[in-house]
């Protein structure tokens, strides 16, 4: 089964099938909530996995000496609202069996079900927290108008809103209850651990979300069934799994809080809520009503009539999943690769609507075949232009490193095109400056309401400032980002709800961003500068903290944990006190005594012991240079030793993730790269160290060369400058360096 929101999952899967068993058996293919293909963002894997998949499917029946053995992939597809079915089983058919259509149309309704959308004013400066809350005062004239005094069900996007809005509720309406009925709340309330839904249910109003007792729950899930709650306030999320009908069904806002940042409901979201309307026990009709901005009204109107065609968009991206099945060899030549094009949903779709793909109205099928044909080949030299692609002898594509790198980390093309431009030297500020223009940040907004938090973040004497002031005023979408990225990574609290969820969403693609421009510049020997400085800041985003903070403690799980449930006042407030305790290294943090620590942090034991066992089980590495006889007057070599001085201690236990490395970088004076490698802690825990040989040439502008040790997921960078004074050889002296895991101990 291929359920709606997992096709990244399977998009990943898929890329690395011969390696998967469990692709290669799958024999049904189902594809709950089909219309995802139509969405700007994820409609396009969906749509080349289950080319993909068919592209497996002939492959293994290739490969199989017995093409008997290897049964025919099925595809179920299925959605509530898709005016044009036959263009996604046309999409779906093979050469040898079209796909079965089977349309089934609200006649077959056990009861009848109208939709209302209603559109209210919401201001471009008005947050969704704002619009949410006014919402509230509107709900008590539609459960009058449409509840026709029967039991209405009302999503909420937070359990925090449902609260609110069955209190302005309870003060706004009243409702008809029989003598019976208000003898069953009674006694229902008196079993209520909640006292403030103990008060409310007197009035006829309850809510239910994940966070209430169980108990409590039940209670409320009884009362509501047997129709003595007239409504009942609850989450959108939980109440997918409750089976809770009513005669009414609203949907408070069409935007939900969800991983910190509040965005629209899925459609699939949305036709779960008001299916919920709708009791065959009681009712013949049911009504749900949908309360959004008046600007997306329309959307909703037309989502909910079906009259929404389905369009492909793979086109906006078919230069990232073109790399993506070179990478696979799934597409080897331009013939394979029109093939491909064939098999797809936009192939079916720009036959029939041309002009949404940017084709003339008036081409035929050669016309428009053509068309695709150009695009696609368009898209090709774009790869090939990149060096992300390369043509052999046999006019077949080969993937180059760049172009694996590129489909690995799901990384945009525009966004690759821009740091081909890099020189080399950029320094950490001019990375950041880099990333913030990125393509995968395009829909983050700069909204009028924003800017002066955000200048007060770039430019404030009398304030903690973002570490890389912009230059004038923020003004745009990439100042923005850049602002909101420096203000993370610098801890500075950010006091506005909308920018911390828009800081989230940044840190999300950011944290794999950076990942790939590191291991994009590794490939390159001469940008030892801009090398450095990348593996440094992939190491910032994800720590969430600067190279140099003194904010260690944040990054320990106790701290982080609080951060994490508390929200971003409370975390910081926990670092800020250690700082000001002066406890900036996880030395100083493990030498504290326990019961201090609860006290600087205001905690109640074993909160302190807690905080001194991780620190004690982070990795301890010791780092020693010696120069090996082998030198002359241009080069020289030198046996590097990394080793884990408590190897023994964290066979027991330890603090770091198990993917948790080190990147070891060197580099001369004409920075140029003399060595990069990531050292994974699972090899230092087999042995104790790791050990090699390199050579070192003569630099021509300095006889300096840099040797850095840096933690992938911890601060702070540990960094250290061999200097010479004539020769190469003077490398002979012993250096050592006790780190303990990327905080130094100088």
């Amino acid at each position: 089964m291929f359920p709606a929101q997992i096709e990244e999952k399977w998009d990943s899967m898929t890329r690395r099938w011969r390696d998967n068993s469990i692709v290669q058996l799958v024999r049904l293919f189902l594809i709950d909530e089909v219309h995802v293909i139509k969405d700007e963002s994820r409609g396009a894997t969906l749509e080349v996995v289950v080319s993909r998949m068919r592209t497996i499917q002939s492959s293994l029946w290739r490969l199989s000496e017995n093409h008997d053995v290897v049964p025919p992939l099925r595809f179920v597809a299925v959605s509530a609202t898709i005016p044009n079915a036959e263009d996604i089983a046309e999409w779906l058919s093979d050469g040898k069996m079209p796909a079965v259509c089977l349309k089934i149309d609200e006649d077959q309704r056990p009861v009848k079900l109208r939709k209302i959308v209603l559109g209210f004013p919401c201001s471009d400066n008005q947050t969704e927290f704002k619009f949410d809350l006014t919402l509230n005062y509107k709900i008590a004239s539609v459960i009058q108008t449409y509840s026709e005094q029967k039991p209405a069900l009302v999503f909420c996007a937070t359990r925090k809103g449902v609260q609110q809005a069955a209190s302005v509720l309870s003060k706004d309406a009243k409702f008809l209850l029989s003598v019976e009925q208000k003898q069953r709340l009674q006694r229902s309330a008196n079993s209520l651990k909640d006292s403030k839904l103990r008060d409310l249910l007197m009035y006829g109003v309850a809510y239910h979300h994940a966070g209430m007792e169980v108990c409590d729950r039940k209670i409320i899930e009884g009362a509501f069934t047997d129709g003595d709650l007239p409504v009942l306030f609850t989450t959108s999320t939980l109440a997918m799994g409750v089976n809770l009908p009513a005669h009414l069904v609203v949907i408070k806002s069409t935007m939900h809080y969800v991983g910190g940042m509040f965005e629209e409901y899925s459609e699939t979201d949305i036709l779960q809520m008001i299916g919920r309307a709708g009791r065959p026990q009681f009712d013949t009709t049911a009504t749900a009503v949908i309360m959004t901005r008046w600007s997306t009204r329309e959307k909703y109107i037309q989502m909910l009539n079906g009259a929404d065609i389905i369009e492909s968009s793979l086109h906006r991206h078919l230069v990232e999943h073109l790399n993506a099945e070179i990478v696979l060899h799934t597409v080897t030549d331009v013939t394979v690769a029109l093939e491909w094009i064939r098999s797809t949903f936009l192939y079916i779709r720009a036959l029939k609507n041309p002009t949404h793909y940017g084709f003339s109205s008036g081409l035929d099928k050669i016309g428009i075949e053509a068309k695709l044909q150009e695009l696609c080949l368009k898209n090709l030299n774009d790869l090939s232009s990149f060096n992300l692609v390369r043509m052999d002898k046999e006019n077949s594509f080969k993937p180059t490193e760049t172009g694996r790198l590129m489909a690995w980390y799901y990384i945009a093309f525009e966004t690759v095109k821009q740091f081909f431009t890099i020189k080399g030297t950029e320094t950490l500020n001019e990375l950041v400056t880099m990333i913030s223009n990125c393509a995968e940040f395009l829909d983050v907004k700069l909204r009028i309401n924003e800017k002066k938090i955000l200048n007060t973040l770039n430019k404030d004497k009398d304030k903690i400032t973002i570490r890389f002031p912009l230059e004038g005023k923020i003004k745009t979408r990439e100042m923005k980002i850049n602002c909101l990225i420096q203000a993370q990574l610098g801890c500075i609290p950010l006091q506005d709800f909308t920018l911390t969820q828009d800081t989230g969403k940044i840190f999300r693609n950011g944290i794999r961003i950076t990942r790939w421009l590191s291991d994009f510049l590794a490939s390159s020997k001469t940008n030892f500068s801009a090398l450095l400085n990348s593996v440094i800041l992939a190491k910032c985003f994800r720590c969430k903290l600067w190279e140099n903070s003194l904010h260690v403690s944040k990054q320990l799980e106790k701290i982080d944990l609080f951060y994490c449930s508390y929200g971003i006042m409370h975390g910081v407030s926990l670092s800020n006190a250690m700082v000001n305790a002066g406890l900036t290294t996880f030395k100083k943090i493990e030498e504290t005594n326990a019961r201090e620590l609860e006290l600087i942090l205001n905690r109640h034991p074993p909160f302190g012991n807690q905080i001194k066992e991780s620190v004690l089980h982070l990795p301890k590495y010791e780092l020693d240079i010696e120069q090996l006889p082998k030198y002359s007057d241009t080069l020289a070599e030198i046996l590097v030793t990394i080793k884990l001085t408590n190897f023994e201690q964290l066979q027991r236990k330890r603090t770091a993730p198990d993917f948790h490395y080190l990147t070891l970088i060197i580099g001369d004076a004409d920075n140029q790269v003399i060595f990069i490698q990531k050292i994974m802690d699972s090899v230092l825990l087999k042995t104790g160290n790791w050990m090699k040989k390199i050579e070192v040439r003569r630099a021509l502008k300095s006889e300096d060369i840099s040797i850095n040790l840096i933690s992938s997921d911890y601060g702070k960078l540990i960094s250290i400058l061999v200097i010479k004074s004539n020769c190469i050889r003077i490398l002979n002296k012993l250096l050592k360096h006790f780190v303990s895991n990327q905080n130094m101990i100088k």
